[in-house]
């Protein structure tokens, strides 16, 4: 068996909190019987660049946020779980937190990607979890 490679991917409204980033990826690590387990990256789409919240969270779980362009994420939407009403009006994508998880999953991994779990969101945020293996 390989190694596992697990990632998260968010979208986020401008000025989302760090705490807020961190409860929903915790919420959802503890839903998938991942509490404790160390990410392996951290991703969402390049126009979240100036986003203080993922700074704040990144730099708190010792991780860099991979940032992807639009043409990447779309790239994706075969594999995401629905189509993101709010992400399709304001960048013309399907989808934001799970595309960015595949993306990212995808590079760190020499098998494809797959959502380990679809997107969950709270107030300000949304998240997907993605997985992807390597030969061990």
């Amino acid at each position: 068996m390989g190694v596992e490679r697990i990632v998260a991917g968010f979208g986020c409204r401008r000025g989302c909190t760090a705490d807020e980033l961190s409860t929903l990826l915790n919420a959802a690590l503890l839903e998938q019987g991942l509490a404790g387990k160390r990410l392996d990256g951290l991703a969402s789409s390049e126009r979240k660049r100036d986003e203080p919240g993922l700074a704040q969270l990144a730099q708190g779980l010792g991780l860099d946020v991979v940032f992807i362009n639009d043409e990447c994420l779309q790239a994706q939407a075969a594999g995401l779980s629905e189509v993101s009403p709010v992400a399709r009006r304001e960048f013309a994508l399907d989808g934001v937190a799970e595309a960015a998880a595949l993306v990212l999953a995808g590079r760190l991994g020499r098998h494809p990607a797959r959502l380990l779990m679809r997107k969950r969101r709270s107030a300000n945020a949304t998240l997907a979890l993605a997985i992807s293996q390597e030969e061990a």
